[in-house]
């Protein structure tokens, strides 16, 4: 009873930063997904946001204000990874380490050559705070994170209907066959990129409020939460969630029940040095789904019957 009690009063917080993760998935599916790189650059675009948001605030700034900033920056972050790998020829998935790895240091720049920054709710007036996560008042986050979510792939379904959103998912889909019809690949993969890290940069700005600080390896094992949360949806909604609109949603959900499911795991009293052990076997299990479901249940189906 005790376990069961423990779980509901953690649901509000596990789904809180869920969405906030979330978000950051959204950003790494358009990478994923929409233009079909693997793109490293989020474990530092996700510490950079972070980093950028709460110096801003520190500095007196406005919480949205901070955000927006530091959303701008991980575009930035984005637009480099682009030009290594569309201007300079470096692989793509090459071309995000070698990003990520240079924003190391460049969020200890921005941190005043910290690994560490707090930003209290008590001092700042944050956006979103996890003291507040299981209060049945406006100040809990997950009125304003399910209003930012909701916006946000609003406004993505509405983009990549638009000719220069249908162009990035023609890039992503067939990138030959793009360029025979005259679309500049290049300009929408660095577009792309740019668009995702934004993403990613948001999510760290509003994860760095929601936990009280910025951390220089805060977005260390990130690009694994957004697959797993890419892939959980995909397992469990694929056949439900056709929409474009939907598909972000399933996203979403995805890590909410990846932070559900760690938080089961953390209530049976297992080791937390072993967490990103369990990370890996949770993201594991659900990319064998699909394999095992295409593989032996289809075949079990398909399987021709004896004649009589």
């Amino acid at each position: 009873m005790n376990y069961l009690t423990t779980f509901i009063n953690s649901l509000p917080g596990a789904a809180a930063q869920g969405m906030l993760w979330g978000i950051m998935a959204i950003g790494l599916y358009i990478t994923f997904r929409i233009i079909n790189i693997s793109d490293l650059t989020v474990d530092g675009s996700l510490a950079t946001g972070g980093a950028v948001c709460v110096m801003l605030i520190r500095a007196g700034i406005n919480g949205w204000i901070a955000v927006l900033c530091a959303m701008c920056a991980g575009m930035i972050a984005g637009l480099v990874t682009g030009l290594l790998h569309t201007k300079c020829g470096i692989p793509a998935i090459l071309s995000g380490i070698l990003t990520q790895l240079a924003l190391y240091s460049v969020n200890l720049r921005i941190m005043d050559s910290k690994a560490n920054q707090p930003v209290s709710v008590d001092k700042y007036a944050l956006l979103v705070s996890q003291r507040y996560s299981r209060d049945l008042s406006l100040r809990n986050p997950l009125f304003l994170l399910i209003l930012v979510i909701a916006v946000l792939i609003g406004f993505l379904y509405w983009f990549f209907g638009t000719e220069k959103g249908s162009s990035i998912r023609a890039t992503g889909a067939n990138l030959h066959m793009a360029k025979a019809q005259g679309i500049n690949t290049e300009a929408d993969t660095i577009f792309g990129l740019v668009i995702s890290n934004g993403l990613v940069a948001f999510s760290g700005a509003l994860l760095a409020q929601f936990q009280g600080a910025a951390d220089v390896s805060m977005g260390r094992g990130a690009i694994v939460i957004g697959l797993a949360a890419i892939i959980i949806g995909e397992v469990l909604f694929s056949k439900v969630f056709i929409n474009f609109g939907l598909k972000l949603l399933a996203v979403v959900i995805g890590a909410i029940v990846y932070y559900l499911v760690l938080q089961i795991v953390l209530m049976l009293g297992l080791n937390t040095n072993d967490l990103k052990l369990f990370s890996a076997l949770i993201v594991a299990i659900f990319l064998a789904v699909p394999y095992f479901r295409e593989t032996y249940f289809k075949k079990a189906v398909s399987a021709p019957k004896e004649e009589r």
